[in-house]
């Protein structure tokens, strides 16, 4: 080291002020002040401001009661992101504060921050790779890449090699010249890209983000209609009534309880979810799960532990297997032994002998050796350092290494170990076969998958042969693994691969991350898993990311779902939830859907009968309440394990409007029969026909939910015919007004049956 003179403090000092320090900005590309505004200012909410500000002015804030939900509504917002923006802030895939560094021929220790492009940095084993660079001394060097890379198995860096940020030094020391800082450094660049904050694509919010797009165009349109309906009519009525009756029909086409309830059924399931050891990161992710038709593994932390685990001993010579096994034990436990010898140790009991000479594992070597008093020297490590070429042992190890083994010779010599070469005398006694743990869960899970119709594919940084090993011992048979190497690093290069192949090894995050965009391009919903920061991109890019509790914090922090115990098993109870949620949801949509019809209907037709539209806000507020929002909160929160298909939108469309415009109509029949100026027997012909279009999307009937239909009709009666409730509601109902509303409602409810017969033989059809 006293021979490298490394930078002068003159050049640091010039490459900080260029700006080539290894200094990153940590914070996340939203502030809470932009949070908010987009959480506040959304078109739904500003539909709704708008409408409660009109109520307010005419004097009537008790029908501003729909206000409620858009405070809800944007709170959960707000605070979901927020939390999200915290998580994202507190991504590094670099945690080593210290780096050792030579300047003017002195070795200093100095925050990674203040590294700067150029400089020769010192590395020990223990040590995280600050920056991006190239080794110029090396001695026994090796550096594990999992982290970036996902092979578990540490890589000899010698003079000439590149070393990559986030890397962790396992052996031996060198130094390297940074050729990549700050943000240019490969580890910065994966968190840069993993930090935008992107929202998962649930279809159930597309869909309803759709419906108030097409609202805000019904708006434009019925909003004057409403205002001059109104004002051209002939009552003497001052203009705070009928502006408040204006906002009635308005507030009755936005489908206010919709947004609402999709996030609560969104937070029940994460609920469920978080008592299964699951964590929700982003509600909507329960949801996209359940569409998902292929889902993306890596290998290591999914498939497997990460662990490697002893399998079997293949004696080689006849009569020494006591010998032999006491000699694994005698070299495995050892106080400096590696993850592979501590495996061993741990199925071997401690062996007597006296170790006399020892030879620790060393890395240009590949193998360790000791002798014992008694016993001779035993040699363990590599078999193709360990035996000679032509030997026809190294077909054997061949063998074993394509399916996914590692294997480790003992060999035995009568002389004296030495550290510069092997005895020409060596003996080879057994193999030590090890193989990667595989969970428990894994073959059960993909079994799973596979029934349902969910493409599995496996993309790992290891070598493919040992993948498609692991993978075939899990019951996911994919044919011939491609060395992603050979691939291009474009979703054009990998996408005519894709079509034929389910095992890739090699794969670089990057390639991870184009499979996974060129899946989505044609089409698929793609899930992945994983739990390293290989592994970082590819979860971003997914239409959902799912990651291992065990996994790196960068990874858990760019996921939606992370399993916290680490079962795999977890997956198809996850599924199970979003299929509810989606089911769910889509039953009670037709409830607020139905309702937008409804008010628009009977805008028009109020509006060409010259009348005022029949219903007040509170009268409003009472049917969405009773009929709609109590019953579809509680009905989401219900089972249903109905599969996913496409079409939510075109579904719920399918019934809902038909039925509120059925609705609409007997709604204005009814106040016209009447000649009814409070608009109780307008909101009376509503209820009726609401809660039968409730009780057909509870189907198939359950006696809770008969109980709550009971509930919700005993309360509606309550308002129409108690004092108190009825006088807040502005309510007066006579004998021959309810009649007549209920013979209205007959014939509406009649039809309602036949559109939802109508509407179950289309679905069964498609």
């Amino acid at each position: 080291m006293e021979s490298i003179r490394g930078l002068s403090y003159l050049e640091v000092e010039e490459r900080i002020s260029q700006g080539n320090t290894n200094h990153v900005d940590q914070s996340s590309s939203r502030s809470l002040q932009e949070i908010f505004r987009a959480n506040v200012f959304t078109r739904f909410n500003a539909i709704l401001g708008v409408l409660l500000g009109v109520v307010f002015i005419a004097g009537s804030p008790i029908d501003g009661l729909f206000g409620l939900v858009l405070i809800a509504n944007s709170t959960i917002g707000v605070i979901q992101e927020w939390n999200a923006k915290k998580k994202l802030d507190a991504l590094t895939f670099l945690h080593a504060p210290l780096s050792h560094v030579i300047r003017d021929s002195k070795q200093i220790d100095i925050h990674s921050d203040d590294i700067v492009l150029g400089d020769w940095v010192s590395l020990r084993a223990g040590d995280q790779v600050p920056a991006d660079g190239t080794v110029r001394f090396s001695d026994g060097l090796e550096i594990n890449e999992a982290n970036l890379t996902g092979e578990i198995d540490s890589v000899e860096k010698n003079s000439g090699d590149a070393v990559m940020s986030g890397t962790i030094v396992t052996a031996g020391s060198g130094v390297f010249v940074t050729t990549s800082v700050g943000h240019d450094a490969y580890a910065h660049r994966l968190a840069a890209e993993a930090k935008i904050f992107v929202r998962s694509p649930s279809e159930i919010q597309h869909s309803i983000n759709t419906i108030l797009r097409w609202v805000t165009w019904v708006l434009l349109i019925a909003a004057p209609l409403q205002v001059w309906s109104h004002f051209r009519t002939d009552t003497n009525d001052g203009w705070q009534d009928h502006a408040v009756r204006a906002v009635a029909g308005l507030v009755g086409l936005v489908p206010e309880g919709l947004v609402l309830l999709a996030t609560l059924a969104f937070l029940s399931a994460a609920i469920s979810l978080a008592r299964q050891n699951v964590l929700v990161q982003e509600l909507p992710a329960v949801e996209v799960l359940a569409r998902v038709d292929v889902i993306c593994l890596d290998k290591t932390g999914t498939l497997t532990s990460g662990n490697v685990v002893f399998e079997r001993c293949e004696f080689l010579v006849d009569s020494h297997e006591q010998q032999i096994t006491s000699a694994i034990s005698s070299l495995a436990h050892d106080p400096a032994a590696n993850n592979t010898l501590q495996s061993i140790a741990a199925v071997f009991p401690s062996s007597d002998w006296r170790e006399t000479n020892h030879i620790p594992f060393d890395s240009a070597r590949k193998w360790k050796a000791s002798s014992y008093e008694g016993h001779g020297s035993w040699f363990l490590g590599a078999p193709e350092v360990l035996l000679p070429s032509s030997s026809p042992l190294l077909t054997r190890v061949t063998q074993l290494a394509n399916t996914g083994r590692r294997v480790m010779l003992i060999a035995h010599s009568p002389r004296s170990p030495a550290a510069t070469q092997l005895p020409i005398d060596l003996t080879p006694m057994a193999f030590v076969v090890l193989r990667e743990e595989i969970r428990d869960d894994a073959a059960d899970t993909l079994a799973f998958f596979q029934k349902q119709g969910v493409r599995v594919m496996v993309l790992s940084g290891d070598n493919p042969h040992t993948v498609a090993a692991i993978a075939d011992s899990v019951g996911l048979h994919g044919g011939h693994p491609i060395d992603a190497r050979t691939l291009g690093t474009t979703t054009t290069d990998i996408s005519s691969a894709l079509a034929d192949h389910t095992i890739f090894g090699r794969v670089t995050p990057e390639q991870k991350r184009n499979i996974v965009q060129a899946l989505q391009d044609e089409g698929h919903v793609v899930a992945m898993t994983g739990d390293g920061v290989n592994d970082a991109l590819a979860l971003k890019r997914a239409d959902i990311g799912i990651a291992m509790d065990n996994g790196a914090p960068a990874t858990k922090a760019v996921a939606q779902l992370v399993l916290l115990d680490g079962k795999f098993s977890h997956l198809p109870f996850v599924i199970a939830e979003g299929r509810r949620v989606i089911g769910n949801v889509e039953r009670v949509a037709n409830l607020f859907l139905a309702k937008n019809a409804m008010s628009l209907v009977a805008i028009v037709l109020a509006a060409g009968a010259g009348i005022s539209f029949p219903i007040l806000p509170r009268h409003m507020t009472l049917l969405s309440t009773l009929t709609i929002g109590i019953p579809a909160f509680v009905l989401a929160l219900g089972p249903n394990n109905q599969r996913y298909q496409p079409g939510f939108l075109r579904r719920i469309i399918r019934f809902s409007w038909p039925a509120g415009a059925v609705s609409g109509i007997a709604v204005v029949i009814a106040d016209r029969w009447t000649a009814d100026l409070t608009g109780t027997a307008a909101t009376t012909t509503a209820l009726v026909c609401f809660f039968t279009i409730l009780l057909l999307m509870a189907q198939p009937l359950r006696g809770w939910k008969l109980l709550l239909i009971g509930l919700m009709a005993t309360s509606a009666m309550t308002a129409l015919v108690v004092p108190g409730p009825r006088d807040f509601f502005n309510l007066s109902v006579t004998s021959e007004m309810f009649w007549k509303s209920l013979v209205t409602s007959l014939p509406a409810c009649a039809v309602l049956f036949l559109l939802h017969l109508r509407h179950n033989r289309g679905q069964t059809n498609h």
